[in-house]
């Protein structure tokens, strides 16, 4: 394997155009005149131009932003009467937590209020609440909730905007990639449901300080990314099986053990003084039954369809959703061997995988078989996918599943409390539709990983922009060795005897 690293191979290349690279972009180009023509002279190649490819998708992403903040704006006012953050599709958690966790009055997360996040997210609702909150006892006319909405989707937004710019740094020779990201109708929908983009934030900035092979400052950055959303930290396994492959151990080790200190840090003090409140989190998350639109509500609702589901009358799934001690041990099996498949295919695919393949096949196994998928927990799989395979067709087919079943779980917390707005089938189907895409876009990856040629980015690089310290790096001499395909002996032929 060539041992240039892709930081050369980008200093020295042009940049890549999906008109011309991509099936499903060249197809919508025709309706313009087609793709760049051999003789035009390139976008880039222009000088003194203002609106670069990286400042376009910077202004979509804004836009993007923009929208969504209208889109949640019937919303901000917290009058939901009639069910209007159904109806308007704009329900955020932001808002109704600001008082379900009580910060309207004043308590402080953990201390006064065992809150149900992790603690990293449990001090952003503090940094912001409490202020808002004061400044509500100061001027008692204003609107706290809304404050508070405006507030978190300023900084969220912003979060938002630095994951494309992080994009973009990581793909300066395919700034376009970021655009599916920029334009995608999940950010639209779902960009302020919940705290999830303080997580991705986090995540994509340690993602970034790897690919600078500063291992120790993305180890932190990620630790901190698990101590907001526990996903961050499931990206150091590809780290340390990509390392081990690359025989760069040492740097994954620096990685892991700064965010184990980084994610032990921020937890330890509300671990030592107000230990109860600290387990909220994980005890719910214990406790928590199947989840709307999961795996398990979809095997319980077919499960009904051959089952009474009373007692010696039940299905698989909907024992499993009554004995939930069970159910969580089957969740986490089930993602351990998802895990251990993912070692296999990074071990044995021809060229090491890159990293943000194996990234996004981890966390999209977690999503797949977790007992709760949360609507906005989409957004965990946006940028993974946008790095690790950014070819517009199969995403945009996976963004129409979610925007249907978005629509589709509205309708069915609409009908949560009195008559149906859609059949039950219906929204299963919408929930088969997404789980499917989701597993989709894992086999498309794989099959990347299994055939290098095929993978778009390595089309435009020579190896992972995304590797850092394993950018370049040839296999360790064990794995060539495990690789390596044994030859069946030739039989040697009798020896005949020489008289002389």
């Amino acid at each position: 394997m060539s041992t240039q690293s892709s930081t050369d191979v980008e200093r020295s290349g042009s940049q890549d155009h999906p008109a011309s690279s991509d099936g499903f972009v060249r197809g919508l180009s025709e309706a313009i005149g087609g793709p760049l023509g051999g003789h035009a002279v390139p976008p880039e190649a222009r000088p003194n131009r203002f609106w670069t490819a990286a400042r376009i998708v910077l202004a979509l992403t804004c836009l993007t932003l923009a929208l969504h903040w209208v889109q949640k704006s019937p919303c901000q006012d917290g009058d939901w009467q009639k069910n209007i953050q159904y109806t308007r599709f704009c329900y955020t958690d932001v808002l109704a937590l600001y008082y379900a966790e009580e910060l309207n009055q004043g308590k402080v997360p953990y201390r006064d209020h065992a809150v149900e996040y992790p603690v990293v997210t449990g001090y952003f609702m503090g940094a912001l609440g409490l202020p808002v909150h004061a400044l509500g006892q100061k001027f008692p006319g204003i609107n706290q909730g809304k404050w508070f909405y405006n507030a978190n989707a300023f900084v969220l937004c912003a979060l938002a905007v630095a994951t494309a710019a992080v994009i973009l740094a990581l793909r300066r020779r395919r700034p376009w990639d970021a655009a599916i990201f920029a334009l995608s109708p999940i950010l639209f929908v779902t960009a302020t449901v919940n705290w999830d983009f303080l997580a991705i934030g986090l995540a994509m900035f340690g993602l970034y300080a790897w690919a600078r092979r500063r291992p120790a400052l993305a180890g932190i950055l990620l630790g901190l990314g698990g101590a907001a959303k526990l996903w961050p930290l499931f990206i150091l396994g590809p780290i340390l099986v990509l390392g081990l492959r690359s025989a760069r151990l040492r740097a994954a080790f620096t990685a892991i053990g700064t965010a184990v200190a980084a994610w032990a840090i921020v937890n330890l003090p509300v671990f030592l003084a107000y230990r109860t409140s600290w387990n909220r989190f994980f005890d719910l998350n214990t406790e928590r039954p199947v989840d709307w639109g999961t795996f398990w509500y979809i095997g319980r609702y077919l499960d009904g369809k051959w089952n009474t589901g009373t007692p010696g009358n039940q299905g698989p799934f909907q024992w499993l959703s009554d004995h939930v001690p069970a159910l969580n041990w089957v969740t986490y099996a089930l993602f351990g061997l998802s895990c251990l498949a993912v070692t296999v295919v990074c071990m044995l695919a021809p060229r090491r995988p890159r990293l943000s393949q194996a990234a996004f096949l981890v966390v999209a196994a977690f999503l797949i078989f977790s007992k709760v998928w949360s609507q906005q927990y989409v957004l965990w799989l946006l940028p993974l996918i946008v790095l690790a395979r950014p070819r517009w067709g199969a995403i945009l087919a996976w963004s129409v599943a979610e925007i249907g079943y978005f629509t589709a779980f509205y309708a069915e917390l609409l009908g949560a409390g009195g008559k149906p707005v859609i059949p039950e089938g219906t929204f299963v189907l919408a929930s088969t539709l997404r789980l499917i895409t989701v597993a989709v876009l894992c086999g498309f990856v794989v099959r990347d990983m299994w055939r290098p040629e095929r993978d778009a980015v390595r089309s435009t690089y020579a190896d992972d922009p995304d590797g850092g310290e394993l950018d370049g790096a040839p296999d360790a001499p064990w794995v060539a060795q495990l690789r390596r395909p044994q030859r069946p002996s030739t039989p040697q032929p009798p020896e005949v005897p020489v008289t002389v």
